[in-house]
């Protein structure tokens, strides 16, 4: 006997209408609207509209004005987008981008957002990739001044971010050197605008065979996330790389802040 896919259960349709309830609402000023209205834009019968409002209305998400005995949505609705961040925005528009960006390049690419004093991967090429080193990357941390996904993120972030990761990065065992070298902040900071990207040329000791270059991905202008191309230093020279990756990595940022323009905001 087979074991039961996800293809095997039926729709919950009782759900999806009151999903539907709560998006029509959503679409009315002030996410309120009459009984009348709901079933003439749903395309449900009253009674059923109704039935499902009053269990809405007994979960918390909606609410019956006492003034003119619309509904509205309430204030729990708010918790539903609480868990979906800026970070998870970016990172659900990235993927085509990302697998439109490895058949150009063929190197594996990284999406990373910042957590703490370093960077998040949230999405990667790494698996897809015949030239990749390392599959699993997605969940991976990298150090933020001495990686080119960080050194991106660094330099485009608001001074006042970046003074507070620099307090926190001094007291990190890998980095707080380089954090407390003013000098190398200021050229790090100035070098990376001036070109545009960062660079990683085998300067983590951890991973001294690898190089990478990274831009910025930016909404309202304001760095939300870095994407990278990261290659194998003997393979291929940083200027080369910079060179052949860098006009479709520019691309590919513009894609995913142009899907993040169109994208509802919370």
């Amino acid at each position: 006997m087979r074991p039961r896919t996800d293809a095997d259960y039926s729709t919950v349709r009782s759900l999806v209408r009151g999903l539907d309830l709560l998006r029509a609402l959503n679409r009315h000023d002030k996410g309120r609207a009459s009984l009348t209205q709901l079933a003439a834009e749903t395309g449900l019968h009253r009674t059923t509209v109704r039935r499902l409002l009053e269990t809405l209305i007994e979960e918390g998400y909606v609410r019956r004005s006492e003034s003119d005995d619309r509904y509205v949505l309430a204030l729990k609705v708010r918790s539903l987008s609480e868990g979906f961040t800026d970070d998870e925005r970016v990172s659900s528009v990235a993927g085509p981008v990302l697998g439109d960006l490895l058949q150009q390049v063929r190197w594996p690419s990284d999406l990373c957002t910042p957590d703490g004093g370093a960077m998040l991967i949230r999405e990667s090429t790494h698996r897809f990739s015949a030239l990749s080193f390392n599959p699993a990357m997605v969940g991976e941390h990298l150090p933020m001044l001495i990686t080119a996904a960080g050194r991106a993120y660094f330099s485009y972030c608001a001074d006042e971010e970046r003074e507070a990761l620099l307090a926190l990065l001094r007291e990190d065992p890998v980095q707080g050197k380089l954090a407390a070298d003013r000098r190398f902040i200021d050229n790090l900071v100035e070098q990376t605008r001036a070109r545009g990207y960062s660079s990683n040329e085998g300067d983590w000791a951890a991973e001294r065979k690898i190089g990478a270059i990274a831009v910025p991905v930016f909404e309202d202008n304001k760095v939300l996330a870095t994407l990278n191309v990261i290659y194998l230093s003997r393979a291929i020279s940083h200027a080369a790389a910079a060179e052949r990756y860098l006009p479709a990595l520019h691309r590919a940022s513009r894609q995913i802040e142009a899907a993040l323009a169109l994208l509802p905001r919370a």
